[in-house]
């Protein structure tokens, strides 16, 4: 025979699952198939020796038989079913086969039941389960030919029909049963590459998206923040105060985009980055209770820029109110609390669209798993609560 195309080992499982699987079955089940019966077909082949069996010659078959199973399912299981062990199973088999009058006693040949019979059912089987069924129907036809051959040749035409029937079932039933679960698993394959495309892409839009909210927090609390309280009149044209404001927003978009260039990894002192975040607004009356406090940078960036968010709003509403910075520890909770005493809101009243309370603040704590409340009414001023839940 030609060279028979077929798997040379297991696909990814990761990859192609199914396929992967399908191919790991129908590696290890011949090479099992295939080991145990040239094992026990050794010991049938020796029991029934009478004439015209050929001892020498059976010796020399069993011999090669035997050592071919072993070989057969080493290489199997190690590197999976190639060419090379298709075709030297089928020639092996097939030689077999037509040298029945010298390898097998006439008193065992009717039946079906005769080792060779069985050797040659399992090579038909494995050779359907492993190869190409463009290959191995062909095969399938010269092994059912040669024990119609060898048989007849042995004197029993009776039996070389009714094996031969029964290598063709097998030979079809084997091939429609492998091309079927072939297809099936295909199809298998095919829905999970496109479950993994839909996954790979949902993933790639909600980080864009994600990205997109980070840019407009950003801008939200710097730049268009300033330009709020130039157009409300909270800061006149060309002030001192204008020029600090822009500086400081100038210094908060450099130092965001030097952190996200950054490694991610380690912890950072809190309790330094909120004292940067009150420094960068001195006009605010900002009382700071900050105890010593360490976080993983992506807790310790949230924690600070909500905070900053929050002093940003207390600015642009309440520029002359009194504020208080606390930041402490709560059983296994970072809590830092901006309280001042403002003329305060109704939150529920705050439409949906507006980006301060819900993305600056809340966003940013719910991105590393933390949580903010707001607590304020007219009159009353506000407090801003976030807590970061730590281990350790």
């Amino acid at each position: 025979m030609s060279a028979v195309p077929a798997p040379t080992s297991p696909p990814s499982l990761l990859d192609r699952p199914a396929g992967g699987a399908f191919t790991l079955i129908f590696t290890t089940l011949p090479a099992l198939l295939r080991l145990t019966c040239g094992l026990v077909g050794a010991v049938t082949a020796l029991a029934v020796r009478t004439p015209p069996v050929r001892t020498g010659a059976l010796l020399v078959a069993v011999a090669v038989l035997t050592a071919w199973s072993v070989l057969y399912a080493v290489r199997a299981l190690r590197a999976g079913i190639g060419a090379a062990l298709v075709t030297g199973d089928v020639a092996l088999t097939t030689a077999a086969c037509l040298l029945i009058p010298h390898l097998v006693a006439p008193e065992v040949l009717p039946g079906e039941g005769s080792w060779i019979a069985v050797l040659a059912s399992t090579t038909v089987i494995n050779t359907q389960a492993t190869a190409a069924a463009r290959w191995s129907v062909p095969a399938g036809l010269l092994l059912t030919a040669a024990y119609a051959t060898g048989a007849t040749a042995a004197g029993n035409p009776a039996e070389a029909t009714a094996h031969a029937a029964t290598l063709l079932g097998q030979t079809g039933l084997a091939a429609m049963m492998t091309a079927v679960m072939r297809r099936r698993i295909g199809r298998a394959d095919r829905a999970f590459a496109d479950y993994q495309g839909l996954r790979r892409d949902a993933l790639i839009a909600r980080t864009a998206r994600e990205a997109e909210r980070r840019q407009n927090r950003d801008l939200h609390d710097t730049v268009l923040g300033t330009l709020t309280m130039v157009g409300l009149g909270a800061v006149p044209d060309g002030s001192p105060a204008l020029r600090r404001r822009a500086a400081a927003d100038l210094r908060t978009l450099v130092g965001l985009a030097d952190a996200r260039s950054a490694p991610v990894g380690g912890r950072v002192a809190v309790d330094e980055r909120l004292r940067a975040v009150r420094d960068a607004h001195p006009e605010l009356a900002v009382t700071a209770e900050l105890a010593p406090c360490a976080a993983p940078a992506p807790a310790a960036t949230a924690l600070a820029d909500a905070t900053a968010a929050a002093l940003a709003n207390v600015a642009r509403h309440a520029p002359g109110a009194a504020v208080t910075l606390r930041l402490t520890t709560e059983a296994e909770t970072v809590v830092v609390e901006v309280v001042d005493d403002g003329p305060g809101f109704d939150p529920a009243a705050v439409p949906a669209h507006r980006y301060g309370l819900r993305e600056s603040v809340r966003g940013r704590l719910a991105e590393v798993g933390g949580h903010a409340e707001v607590t304020s009414g007219p009159g009353e001023g506000t407090r801003i609560r976030l807590e970061w839940p730590h281990v350790g």
